[in-house]
């Protein structure tokens, strides 16, 4: 390929694996080409005139458009965000092959009409009145002080199709290693055990996880991995969703009007869906770039970095401790840069006179269970095998066993003694 045409080949990747804003455009592209060029700002004004909503079904029309728009004195210099072949998986991606719509059939078990109905490509779902139609089931979480949280729970048929296309596909991309949330071998407690022992640990939280990777960030980052443009574009609308206008009519009250007004904007595009088996997975995926500048950001101060889903953690010694503050500030506008937004309100600093916890762990010394949880979960298990499971219940907690025996194994998985003690009292549970 040339060099002008595989500088257009990088421009399409990094604006349709981006926000389409402005800034959001303009820094991914700067990332693609390892420098802010002068004529970037100007193209992507014109390309966001041309395109007002991202053409995720139309990246040759976009990499037409934006050949036409560079200037004479562009130069065809990538820096790391290599083109990639339209007709197959490149060499180095774990992802298989699927060379087009038919094989990608194949593979869910699926005719191409299904997959097709599945895909929603002409957001249907979106415009369709509630019922059994759907795709989704759409259930609004409460949260006393906060704006609610939508669970999309996809229907069984498109929920199995999304089970295998993790399992066969999305699955078997690497993630960076700073992810420890939904990845094999990795979880909280491996993620915590990175900063035990710290000076300081600062926390940040994403806000809106999954409602921020939106289809042209699935959509790029597919592409990366090498399918097809037809491929990815299917993919992308078996994996997102856009919440019809009646489901965000009734959101419940709680949060301020700006929260409100983000959450509604956020899921009335096609995003992630909070509840799909395939989100956590296209989400670590959609963070490794995030992941990669965080991770170099932190080394650059002395500091480390994990990620456990939305939750960002930094530690480091006393010197880092002393610049810590500005460095949080500095993490919010990496974070920004790439198109994502950090919760103010969540952001937190704690040297090693206090409490350190990370993902529910405490890591001032060693990983702990916070000792009030402990108890409060000892006393019930003790009223439980005092005066029987049947009333102890007053959350109404599905499957009451189940999730005390959970809320034990969480536990041991940090403390084996805690653990232990709490099942010596569960046993003495008798359940009817």
């Amino acid at each position: 390929m040339r060099g002008r045409d595989a500088l257009v080949e990088a421009l399409v990747h990094a604006f349709l694996g981006a926000e389409w804003t402005h800034d959001a455009l303009r820094a991914a592209a700067a990332d693609s080409l390892g420098a802010r060029r002068r004529w970037l700002g100007p193209l992507v004004t014109r390309v966001l005139v041309a395109f007002p909503h991202p053409p995720v079904d139309a990246p040759r029309e976009l990499g037409c458009c934006i050949a036409a728009l560079l200037p004479d004195r562009a130069q065809p210099v990538v820096a790391h965000l290599a083109p990639v072949a339209a007709s197959a998986a490149s060499s180095s991606s774990p992802v298989p092959r699927i060379d087009g719509i038919a094989d990608l059939a194949a593979l869910l078990g699926l005719s191409v009409d299904a997959l097709d109905g599945l895909a929603d490509a002409g957001s249907w779902n979106r415009r369709a009145p509630e019922g059994r139609l759907q795709h989704y089931d759409h259930v609004w979480r409460e949260r006393p002080g906060r704006v609610a949280r939508l669970l999309e729970v996809p229907r069984g048929r498109l929920r199995a199709v999304q089970r295998t296309v993790l399992d066969e596909i999305v699955g078997l991309a690497p993630v960076h290693p700073a992810a420890h949330g939904f990845v094999p071998g990795r979880s909280a407690i491996t993620g915590a055990a990175e900063h035990v022992g710290s000076a300081v640990v600062v926390t940040l939280d994403l806000q809106r996880f999954f409602a921020q990777v939106t289809a042209p960030r699935v959509f790029g980052l597919l592409r990366r991995e090498g399918l097809p443009e037809a491929v990815a574009y299917t993919l992308t609308g078996l994996c997102t969703h856009a919440v019809p206008v009646a489901v965000l009519r009734r959101l419940p009250e709680g949060g301020s009007p700006e929260e409100r007004a983000g959450l509604r904007r956020a899921l009335t595009l096609p995003h992630l869906p909070q509840g799909a088996p395939t989100s956590p997975a296209l989400a670590n995926l959609a963070l490794r770039r995030l992941d990669a500048r965080l991770t170099g950001y932190a080394e650059a101060a002395g500091a480390r970095y994990t990620r456990y889903a939305d939750d960002l953690t930094f530690s480091g010694d006393e010197h880092f401790a002393r610049r810590a503050e500005a460095f949080a500030r500095g993490v919010q506008r990496v974070v920004e840069d790439a198109g994502y937004a950090v919760n103010p309100r969540k952001t937190r600093i704690r040297r090693a006179s206090v409490r350190q916890s990370v993902t529910g762990v405490v890591v001032n010394v060693r990983p702990n269970v916070r000792r009030a949880d402990v108890d409060r979960l000892h006393a019930i298990l003790h009223n439980c095998a005092v005066h029987g499971p049947a009333g102890q219940n007053r959350a109404g907690v599905e499957d009451f066993r189940a999730h005390l025996l959970g809320r034990i194994a969480w536990v041991a998985a940090v403390n084996p003694g805690r653990g232990a003690s709490l099942r010596a009292v569960f046993d003495r549970i008798e359940w009817s």
